[in-house]
C-alpha cells in the first residue's frame, strides 16, 4: 500500500514518534525526488514491540522482562527464528528465539551503563535467510536515587582574617550526585551546616561558607583554629533523600590589632667604664599578641640623660632591645644614666590601631669604676723642629693623667721599637721630646714615634700615643745641575748661538719654592768661549761667543756654571758643562767628534771600570804568586854534622844580577875536603836555572889532580871549572868572585868564631874607616838610638 503524503506531515510524524520514545518502531521512509514532484514510499513496519526502558538496581530472581520483539514475517508456524546482537547480547540481554521476548539476565547500574544499543533480525530457521533486515534499537535505563551526594575533597581547608565583618566569604565546597540529574530530583543538592554555629553559615544553593559573627567575635588572640561541618542532601533536601558531609579547617588570619607590652616597666642595668663602643649593656623585652610580621617592633631612646651615650637596636631573631655603648663611659665624670625607651611596631593598620599604640619603659644604667690606664689630653701629637737643631733641643711635650680618682704619678718614655735609630729622648716626668742626633729633613721629613705613658703604682696601666715629628727645612743643600747634560757645538757656526738649556735641582724645599739664578763662574769669564743667559725660569741658556771651532785645534771646553738659590742663606755651587767640538750637516746635526771628547766627560763608562777591576785581579794574582814561588825556594844546607859551624860570606860587590843574586858560600866545605867530594859528584847548578838535559862534561873541563896538602887553590879551580864547561848554564853577564882574603883584609874576620861574647854597648864608628863597601853597615849600626824611637 502506498500513500503520497506531504513532507510537513512526514517530518511532523517523526517528532511525535520520538516525543512517545517509539523509536523502536522502525518506518523507512524514501523520498524520491523525480522531475520537480516529491515522492514518498511507505514501507511497512517490521518490527514492534511494547517497552523500551529499563528500571536500574532491579533486585527480583527472574530475568527481568524488557519488551517483545514481532515481525510480520512471523506467522506462528515455528518457521521464524528471532537473533539478537550488540551491546550485551547473550550475556546482558537474551531473546527468546521463538516468539522474541527480551529479557536481562542481571541487575544493571545507570551510573556504570546508561543504555545498551542492541540489533535484532529474523531468519528462516530451515534456510536460515535472513527475513527482515538487521533493525537497531536501544536500551535505557530508567535512573532511581541510590547515590549519596560525594564532596570533592574530605577534608577542605580555608582561612579567613581575624575582625571580619559578618558575611566575609571564607571558602566554597562543592559535593556532586552520580544519579541522573534530567530525571527527578535525585541529584538535586542542598547544603547545610551541621557544625560550626554560631560562627560561620554555608549558602545551601552553592556551598560558599561564610562568616556569621562580628569582628568582635572573630579575634585569633582568643580563638584561631576553627572545625566545620557541612551537609549536602539529594532530593533537594526532602525526606527519604541520601547525604554526605565534608570536614572544613577554618583558620582566623593575623592582624596587627595589638599594640607591643613591656614585659616590665623599669630595667636596670651595670656597665664597667673600661666598656668600649659598641659594648652591650643588656637586652629588654616586649611582647606583643600578634604574630609575623604583625609582631615585628622597634626601640628608640626619647628621652633622659644618657642619650647621647647609649643607643638602642632590635634584634630580628628575638624581637628584644639591645642597649649598646656609644660613648666612652667616665665613672669620674658620671656614675649613672636614666633613659627612656620607647617600642612600637614597624607596621601598623589603621583599622585596628592607631598610630599612636605604643609603650614606655624606664632604663637606669649604673657605671661600675675601674683602674684605667692613664690618658692622653691629645689623641696624637704633632711637633716641629728645624733640621739644623743641635741633640739636647727640645721638640715638644705630651701630657697623660690618670683617670682614676686616686691619679696616680705618671712617667713617660719612647717606644723603641718605633725609635730604632734612638733619635729622640723624653723626660720621664714632664712628658718632653728632645733630640738625641741630629736630623736631616732631606734622609727623612717626618719621624713617627710611639710615647709610653705608665702609672708608677701600676705598671701594668699603660697607654700609647702617636707622636709624629715634622722637620723644617733649612737652606742647607747647594742647587746642582738636574742631569748629566751632553753638549755639542758645530765648527762651523754663530756667535749667539743656543747649545744648550740647562735647569736645576735642589734637595731643600722653601716655602715659596725654588728660585735658581744662573751666571758664569768668574774665573772664565774673561777667557770663556761661551756665555750663559739666566732665563728668569730656573733655566739657563749657553751660547756661543765666537763664529766658528775646530776639533783639531781643541775638541772640549768645560764650562763653569754657578748656580745660585734665592732662599736664606744663600747656596750656590759650581757646575762644569762639558762641550764637545763636532761636524755637522748644514742642519746643524751632529756627524763626528773626537774620541778623546768623550774619555773627558766626568765619570767612567761601565766597560772602563769593568777593565780596571779586572787589571787589579790580574795583580793580585801575580803578586799571590810570585809569594808563594818566593817561599817554596830553600836553600840546601852543607852541614855534615851538628856540631859544625858554618858561615855564610856574601859577596856585595857582585855585579851581576843584582840585589837577588846574593849566592853565598859556605866556608865549612873549604874545611871539610869530603864534603867537597860530594858536591862535586851532584854538581849543583845555579839556583835561578833549571837544566834541560844532562851532558857530561868533556875530558879537558875534568878537574886536574890536586897535590897533596893544598886546599884552597884546588876549590877554587873547581869552581871556576864548573862555570866555563858547564852547557846548561846562559850567557848572564855576571861575575863571580871566588878570591881568598886571608890576613890581609882590612876589616879582619867577620867570622862569629872571633867576635867577643860581652854584651856591653859597642861602638860601630870605626865602620866608616872600612871604605865604601862597609858604608851601609856605618849607616845601620852607627846611627843613635834615638833615632829609631
Amino acid at each position: 500500500m502506498r500513500t503520497i503524503l506531504p513532507g510537513i506531515v512526514w517530518l511532523c510524524m517523526a517528532t511525535f514518534l520520538d516525543a512517545l520514545s517509539l523509536r523502536g518502531q522502525k518506518t523507512e521512509v524514501m523520498e524520491t525526488v523525480m522531475r520537480g514532484e516529491r515522492v514518498l514510499k511507505r514501507v511497512r513496519r517490521g518490527w514492534m514491540w511494547n517497552q523500551f526502558f529499563l528500571q536500574e538496581e532491579y533486585t527480583g530472581s527472574d530475568y527481568q522482562y524488557i519488551g517483545k520483539l514481532q515481525s510480520d514475517q512471523d506467522h506462528g508456524n515455528g518457521l521464524v527464528k528471532y537473533v539478537l546482537s550488540g551491546e550485551g547480547a547473550g550475556t546482558i540481554f537474551v531473546i527468546d528465539e521463538n516468539n522474541g521476548d527480551l529479557h536481562a539476565t542481571r541487575r544493571l547500574d545507570r551510573e556504570e551503563k546508561a543504555f545498551y544499543i542492541l540489533r535484532a533480525t529474523v531468519v528462516n530457521k530451515r534456510t536460515g535467510q535472513k527475513l527482515e533486515p538487521e533493525t537497531e534499537f536501544i536500551v535505557k535505563l530508567h535512573d532511581i536515587n541510590d547515590n549519596e551526594p560525594q564532596f570533592s575533597q574530605e577534608v577542605y581547608t580555608g582561612s579567613v582574617p581575624e575582625m571580619s565583618d559578618i558575611g566575609t566569604s571564607v571558602i566554597q565546597v562543592t559535593a556532586t550526585d552520580a544519579d541522573d540529574s534530567m530525571y527527578g530530583n535525585s541529584a538535586k543538592l542542598v547544603y547545610s551546616i551541621s557544625q560550626g554555629h554560631p560562627y560561620f553559615s554555608v549558602d545551601p544553593n552553592t556551598g560558599v561558607i561564610r562568616t556569621a559573627l562580628g569582628p568582635e567575635d572573630m579575634d585569633r588572640e582568643q580563638r584561631e583554629h576553627y572545625q566545620v561541618v557541612i551537609e549536602a542532601k539529594d532530593m533537594a533536601g526532602q525526606r527519604g533523600g541520601l547525604t554526605g558531609t565534608t570536614v572544613v579547617n577554618i583558620t582566623l588570619t593575623d592582624v596587627n590589632d595589638n599594640p607591643p607590652r613591656f614585659t616590665q616597666s623599669i630595667y636596670q642595668f651595670r656597665v664597667p667604664e673600661s666598656s668600649t663602643s659598641g659594648a652591650k649593656v643588656g637586652r629588654i623585652q616586649a611582647t606583643d599578641r600578634d604574630i609575623g610580621r604583625n609582631a615585628e617592633m622597634y626601640f628608640t631612646i626619647v628621652s633622659g640623660d644618657g642619650m647621647d651615650m647609649f643607643e638602642i637596636s632590635t634584634d630580628r631573631d628575638t624581637q628584644e632591645g639591645v642597649i649598646t655603648i656609644s660613648k666612652p663611659l667616665d665613672y669620674e665624670k658620671k656614675s649613672s644614666y636614666t633613659v627612656e625607651i620607647q617600642v612600637q611596631n614597624t607596621q601598623v593598620d589603621t583599622r585596628f590601631m592607631s598610630t599612636g599604640s605604643k609603650d614606655m619603659a624606664t632604663v637606669r644604667i649604673s657605671v661600675d669604676d675601674v683602674d684605667e690606664p692613664p690618658v692622653f689630653d691629645k689623641a696624637k701629637y704633632e711637633m716641629q723642629v728645624k733640621e739644623d737643631a743641635a741633640p739636647g733641643v727640645a721638640v715638644g711635650s705630651v701630657n697623660a693623667i690618670d683617670p682614676d680618682g686616686v691619679r696616680n704619678m705618671v712617667k713617660y718614655s719612647i717606644d723603641r721599637r718605633t725609635d730604632m735609630d734612638r733619635m729622640f729622648s723624653i723626660h720621664p716626668g714632664n712628658g718632653s721630646v728632645f733630640l738625641l742626633k741630629s736630623l736631616d729633613r732631606e734622609e727623612s721629613a717626618w719621624h713617627n714615634i710611639s710615647v709610653i705613658a705608665t702609672e708608677y703604682n701600676n705598671p701594668r696601666q699603660s697607654s700609647h700615643i702617636p707622636v709624629y715629628i715634622h722637620l723644617l727645612d733649612i737652606n742647607d743643600n747647594a742647587p746642582t745641575f738636574a742631569a748629566v747634560y751632553e753638549t755639542f757645538v758645530c765648527e762651523r757656526t754663530k756667535a749667539g748661538q743656543l747649545i744648550q738649556t740647562v735647569s736645576a735641582v735642589d734637595a731643600d724645599d722653601p716655602m715659596l719654592g725654588h728660585k735658581f739664578f744662573f751666571s758664569l763662574a768668574p774665573d772664565g769669564t774673561h777667557r770663556s768661549n761661551f756665555t750663559v743667559r739666566d732665563n728668569g725660569d730656573n733655566t739657563a741658556s749657553i751660547l756661543t761667543r765666537r763664529a766658528s771651532y775646530s776639533r783639531l785645534h781643541q775638541s772640549v771646553y768645560l764650562v763653569p756654571v754657578v748656580i745660585t738659590d734665592g732662599d736664606y742663606p744663600m747656596q750656590s755651587s759650581t757646575g762644569t758643562l762639558t762641550v764637545r767640538v763636532c761636524t755637522c750637516d748644514r742642519e746643524g746635526n751632529k756627524e763626528l767628534c773626537n774620541a778623546e771628547a768623550l774619555s773627558s766627560s766626568p765619570g767612567l763608562s761601565t766597560g772602563a771600570l769593568i777593565a780596571i777591576l779586572l787589571c787589579a785581579i790580574i795583580l793580585l794574582m801575580i803578586v799571590v804568586l810570585f809569594t808563594a814561588l818566593k817561599r817554596q825556594r830553600k836553600q840546601e844546607p852543607l852541614i855534615i854534622s851538628k856540631e859544625d859551624v858554618r858561615d855564610n860570606v856574601v859577596s856585595y860587590n857582585d855585579e851581576g844580577g843584582g840585589e837577588e843574586d846574593t849566592q853565598a858560600f859556605d866556608i865549612g866545605a873549604l874545611r871539610h875536603p869530603d864534603a867537597a867530594a860530594a858536591l862535586e859528584e851532584s854538581a849543583k847548578q845555579r839556583r835561578d836555572i833549571i837544566p834541560t838535559d844532562t851532558l857530561l862534561y868533556p875530558p879537558n873541563c875534568r878537574p886536574a889532580p890536586t897535590a897533596p896538602g893544598l886546599i884552597m887553590p884546588p876549590f877554587i879551580n873547581q869552581r871556576v871549572l864548573e862555570n866555563d864547561c858547564n852547557p846548561t848554564a846562559p850567557p848572564y853577564d855576571s861575575l863571580a868572585t871566588y878570591a881568598y882574603e886571608g890576613t890581609g883584609s882590612v876589616a879582619e874576620s867577620l867570622s862569629s868564631l872571633g867576635s867577643a861574647s860581652s854584651e856591653a854597648e859597642q861602638d860601630y864608628h870605626y865602620l866608616s874607616d872600612w871604605g865604601p863597601r862597609f858604608r851601609k853597615l856605618a849607616d845601620l849600626y852607627g846611627a843613635e838610638d834615638s833615632d829609631f824611637s
